[in-house]
């Protein structure tokens, strides 16, 4: 090897490295922009204002029936289910007894997941052994006083979780 192709040879390395050292540069200089786009967009709360169908559907309530759920769920639901429908702190965690503890029915917690029938059967029959303390209510409310229960724990429903309730009742 001649001395000239050394020469090439270091200054083609020389050209390589530069150019490697000014896509370090680069690339240093974009970190914290990706940073930054990634952490703003984790920050976005969804914006979920209707179900994926676009279709939001109306809730409209009968006030009396509202009202009626209103007040039997105040005289027999609020002492282990919470004032506001907001349940046991820590609802998700199970007790000593490997029971779970009342969870939210305001649309915070899991309630929403489950139809009108699940709903009426819980409170109708109350959890199945080891899953729950939930009595069984078949024997001291109707029906339609259920049902008034459910449709007033349902109005405090943020309008997305409704809307995904509901679009996933179409499913069933």
């Amino acid at each position: 090897m001649t001395m000239t192709m050394v020469i090439m040879l270091i200054k083609f390395f020389v050209r390589q490295e530069a150019c490697f050292m000014e896509e370090m540069k680069i690339t240093w200089r974009l970190i914290p922009v990706g940073i930054f786009i990634f952490l703003t967009a984790c920050d976005q709360q969804p914006s979920i204002s209707a179900s994926s169908t676009g279709l939001m559907p109306k809730r409209e309530y009968d006030k009396n029936v509202l009202n009626a759920g209103k007040k039997i769920y105040a005289e027999n639901c609020a002492q282990c289910h919470g004032e506001n429908a907001q349940g046991a702190p820590n609802w998700h965690k199970r007790n000593a007894d490997g029971t779970f503890p009342p969870p939210p029915l305001n649309g915070s917690g899991h309630a929403w997941h489950h139809s009108i029938a699940v709903l009426t059967d819980m409170i109708k029959n109350g959890s199945k052994p080891g899953e729950g303390n939930m009595p069984a209510w078949k024997d001291k409310l109707t029906t339609e006083q259920i049902d008034s229960v459910i449709l007033w724990f349902q109005s405090l429903w943020p309008d997305q979780v409704y809307a995904a309730w509901y679009e996933q009742q179409q499913r069933l």
